[in-house]
């Protein structure tokens, strides 16, 4: 089966070398290009495209993301971003918009063909590299929520809570109402499993939250 490639970057010389990379392979082949996000919408309508290569530079054009509205006008499609952003959370942010694979340009002349391939058979595909990073970061933040499950406000809260505040002397220096000053009182007991103004001291002073 010949997968079915769109070719989407604003560079007409871009656009060009990309089509030529992709029509080189015997099972792919470069349907159509576009330079622009309402291109790109048009030609994904008309040409049904399986695999939709997209520039991470048109991303964020215009009010509507362009992964989403190519999601939208063409479901079918799979959209593999290219970019130069090597950071774990550009990954992550593309993921969740719909992208089902994620290309970095430094590797583009080895990591492109199979990154079709992968996402043209139903599968995401992500550098190996950055996705061990997005794990690692994933990992190190879910360990950092374990060992500290409080938000800022809530550290805010617990610390004029252990210097002998009431409710409503912590809502007027916050800012909050009382009712929100309750609810966070309740919920710094709820998740670090105390219930006595003497264990929040101890768990602050443990934790050096009294310190200046």
């Amino acid at each position: 089966m010949i997968v079915r490639v769109l070719v989407v970057d604003d560079r007409p010389s871009a656009r060009a070398g990309l089509a030529l990379l992709v029509s080189a392979e015997d099972d792919l082949e470069a349907v159509g290009e576009a330079g622009s996000t309402d291109e790109a919408l048009a030609e994904a309508r008309s040409l049904q495209p399986d695999v939709i290569v997209l520039d991470a530079g048109l991303c964020k054009q215009g009010e509507t993301d362009i992964i989403q509205a190519l999601a939208r006008e063409h479901p079918a499609g799979k959209v593999l971003v290219l970019s130069v952003q090597d950071e774990p959370h550009d990954l992550l942010e593309a993921l969740e918009l719909g992208a089902s694979g994620y290309v970095l340009k430094q590797a583009l002349e080895t990591d492109l063909v199979p990154a079709i391939r992968e996402v043209a058979e139903g599968r995401r595909y992500v550098p190996p590299e950055l996705g061990a990073r997005l794990i690692a970061a994933e990992t190190a933040e879910q360990r950092r929520a374990e060992e500290d499950p409080l938000s800022d406000r809530e550290h805010e809260v617990l610390r004029l809570l252990v210097l002998g505040h009431t409710n409503q002397e912590i809502s007027e220096k916050l800012f909050i109402s009382v009712r929100t000053a309750e609810t966070h009182r309740a919920h710094i007991m709820q998740k670090l499993r105390l219930s006595t103004r003497a264990e929040l001291v101890h768990y602050a002073l443990d934790r050096g939250l009294l310190e200046a």
